[in-house]
């Protein structure tokens, strides 16, 4: 790869530093067709990690800065048009009479940040989105969602939130953010469509996607096609014997918008990771008798915990205050290979543990069960590994541990009946309520759905890096499964995970992207 690429010009960007026994440094350096940014790590006087990242094609630099537009023209001209009415001859242009390079499916916050990224650097692209409006995505979801995440953790690209923003985003809070992001950074958005189906002529090299509006349907014709929605693929509906006979309500927790109007109702809820906890608090909010059905153990964290032991290092008040900026912590989080990650994050949740303790084990005295992954290094393992097994805790755990959610571990439901369900241990609950928070199935299932199955099959699963866990199979890969680069499809992207990965990894599906749409080389290794 090195020959073929030229890179050369190292230079130390600042002062280096030493921080748990290594030296570490910052630096800069260019290839042919591109300029980047380094970081490495020095143990014992040798190498120990490196990692390389491009910040910028020469020749196509965003403009911002010395370099950015004037925006007007200081000359009288007779009729010209205004910047309000060349915004709109835009929008009226783009996917009509002329065609988009890239079409987003998906307008959430991956869709949205690479968009952004993709206008900046004057790739045509347009996002669409099922929902109307951007937002809304997370505008429907369940009405007490609030992010688990910290405010410096969720920025988006070119704009961050305000100082006054508060750590912890409401949904709806979020969905305001997003469509005035979209309206903001000009990009073109089409909502309340939905993509019918793809598929790909390689001899012309273009997609061919048929697009559903309320005004009909229009065909598009993209070089490049992005499936930017969300972290995974629909939901992963369970069929249980007697299913249908239920004679309350039943649904997956997608569809989970408020528990008001279920007081004194009979709620069960299945599933033990995030959603399930945040849908249970719900309920028991809302003066219902909930009970939670936990098939495996999840990985508890306390939010202040997590927030001081776990983020302060790169995304807290004190990280920004130490000269960390968002971009800055993001390097320093993808320097560190998914060889060693899990080694670094043992010690962390061995202190979590000790700080956690008093309510880990209220918690299995309830009957409830927990760990810290196979391998004792924790949530974020278990995120990258899986994207599932975890909760942090911002309310529920204390409503298990006092007996007000009752929980019922290590079981599943053996039959649904019209007024109850029987668990594998042969007990029965009554229930008028049953919510599904069994989870999702990974992005390529909406490629089954959209494009083919055997696109889908030949793509494979996303998540994952082949660390021979329970449920991320080697062999061993080294890099997210599927995420952020060429597929086994040609011209075919996956884009997403939370606010910090579609922000992150943006730019560099934004620089794939763009140097193709030039015509730069982008041979794939």
């Amino acid at each position: 790869v090195a020959p073929r690429a030229k890179p050369r010009g190292f230079t130390l960007a600042g002062a280096p530093s030493r921080a748990g026994g290594k030296i570490e440094a910052w630096f800069t350096f260019e290839t042919d067709v591109a300029r980047g940014k380094g970081h490495l790590r020095l143990k014992n006087g040798k190498g120990f990690t490196i990692l390389t990242t491009m910040a910028e094609l020469k020749g196509h630099e965003e403009r911002e800065g010395p370099t950015r537009e004037k925006g007007i023209v200081h000359k009288a001209t007779p009729n010209r048009t205004s910047w309000k009415e060349e915004r709109e001859r835009e929008m009226r242009e783009l996917g009509h009479t002329r065609q988009p390079y890239c079409l987003i499916v998906g307008g959430g916050q991956g869709g949205l940040a690479l968009g952004a990224r993709l206008k900046r650097l004057g790739v045509p692209t347009l996002v669409v989105e099922k929902n109307a409006k951007p937002g809304d995505s997370w505008r429907n979801r369940y009405r007490t969602l609030v992010l688990h995440d910290p405010v410096w953790y969720d920025h988006l690209p070119y704009i961050p939130f305000p100082k006054h923003w508060p750590v912890f985003s409401p949904k709806d809070k979020i969905a305001d953010w997003l469509e005035m992001y979209a309206k903001v950074m000009e990009l073109d958005f089409w909502g309340t469509t939905e993509c019918r189906s793809a598929s790909y002529d390689a001899a012309a090299g273009e997609w061919t996607v048929r697009l559903r509006r309320e005004e009909g349907e229009i065909t598009l014709r993209p070089k490049q096609l992005v499936f930017a929605t969300g972290s995974y693929g629909p939901p992963r509906e369970i069929d249980l014997p007697g299913k249908k006979s239920f004679a309350g309500i039943q649904y997956h927790s997608s569809r989970h918008v408020s528990a008001q109007g279920f007081a004194g109702k009979r709620c069960i809820v299945v599933g033990g990771n995030s959603s399930a906890h945040d849908i249970c608090a719900d309920f028991w909010e809302c003066g219902a008798e909930v009970t939670m059905i936990q098939r495996t153990p999840t990985t508890v964290v306390r939010s202040e915990t997590l927030m001081d032991v776990a983020f302060s290092g790169l995304y807290s008040e004190e990280a920004v205050a130490a000269g960390i900026d968002t971009d800055t912590a993001d390097l320093l989080f993808g320097a560190t290979p998914f060889r060693l990650m899990a080694e670094a994050q043992r010690p962390l949740y061995a202190e979590i543990a000790r700080r956690d303790g008093p309510l880990i084990r209220r918690l299995n005295k309830a009957g409830f069960r927990t760990d810290y992954g196979v391998d004792k290094s924790g949530l974020m393992m278990k995120a990258l590994r899986t994207g599932s097994g975890y909760y942090i805790d911002v309310g529920c755990s204390e409503l298990i541990a006092s007996g007000k959610v009752k929980v019922r571990s290590g079981v599943e439901i053996r039959e649904v009946r019209p007024q109850s369900v029987v668990l594998t241990d042969g007990s029965e609950l009554a229930a008028d309520v049953i919510v599904y928070a069994t989870g999702f199935l990974p992005m390529n299932e909406w490629l089954a759905t959209i494009v083919s199955r055997e696109v889908a099959d030949r793509v494979g699963p996303n998540w994952g890096y082949g660390s021979g866990t329970n449920g991320d199979p080697g062999p061993w890969l080294g890099e997210l499964r599927n995420m952020w680069k060429p597929l086994a499809q040609e011209a075919l992207w996956f884009h997403g995970g939370n606010l910090h990965l579609s922000r992150h990894y943006s730019r560099f599906v934004a620089l794939q992207l763009k140097a193709r749409y030039e015509g730069i080389p982008t041979p794939v290794y």
